[in-house]
């Protein structure tokens, strides 16, 4: 790896871990600069902008680690419920990327910087967009190969655990702890089971 790439990418991953334990607006550039130990100029070399690096963590950081935890999991398993099921198990008790204090990365990202920031929204809104496709069709499938009952709206059911987990993953944050999370996931199992 050329020096110059390996230098974004340690900026990137070091003020990912920055940004997701302190916040992004609290995390200054000079911070960022400090915990990667490059120069100001070095900094401004590979990014314009905080801005632009702030796109540039969503893209190359956040969207591979989240395809690989939030989507390809519902590729695992023929029965769709039992993978959204064993998915959000695994996000919100198994999952090393993902700190119980700190929440969904995310999420966080969402909260704090779409309603200022267009570029933002865009990017959040592709990943979200993303997941939201794949769970869908995942359960479409389950509908045709008999899982899943024919009535059942493909597009809600997703937006309803979408939205739990979300919701689940800030009671979390504000507890800090998992326990937060045993009431969502049992609740979560018995609302799966009513769509066979």
């Amino acid at each position: 790896m050329k020096k110059a790439v390996a230098t974004r990418l340690t900026i990137l991953q070091k003020a990912f871990e920055l940004i997701y334990t302190k916040g992004y607006q609290t995390t200054s550039i000079d911070d960022i600069i400090s915990t990667t130990q490059v120069t100001k100029g070095a900094f401004y070399y590979h990014f314009k902008t905080k801005d632009e690096m702030g796109i540039a963590i969503i893209n190359e950081i956040l969207k591979p680690t989240l395809t690989i935890g939030f989507i390809e999991p519902l590729h695992s398993e023929e029965n769709p419920l039992i993978a959204i099921y064993n998915l959000m198990d695994n996000l919100l008790m198994k999952n090393e990327f993902l700190k119980v204090e700190y929440g969904c990365p995310a999420s966080n990202f969402i909260q704090e910087m779409t309603p200022w920031n267009v570029d933002f929204n865009n990017a959040l809104n592709e990943l979200t967009q993303q997941w939201t496709k794949k769970m869908t069709a995942s359960i479409e499938k389950g509908k045709k190969n008999g899982f899943i009952r024919q009535d059942v709206n493909a597009k809600q059911v997703t937006i309803f655990v979408m939205s739990g987990y979300w919701g689940i993953r800030n009671l979390g944050k504000l507890g800090n702890s998992k326990k937060a999370y045993i009431p969502y996931l049992k609740q979560l199992k018995v609302y799966l089971n009513t769509l066979k």
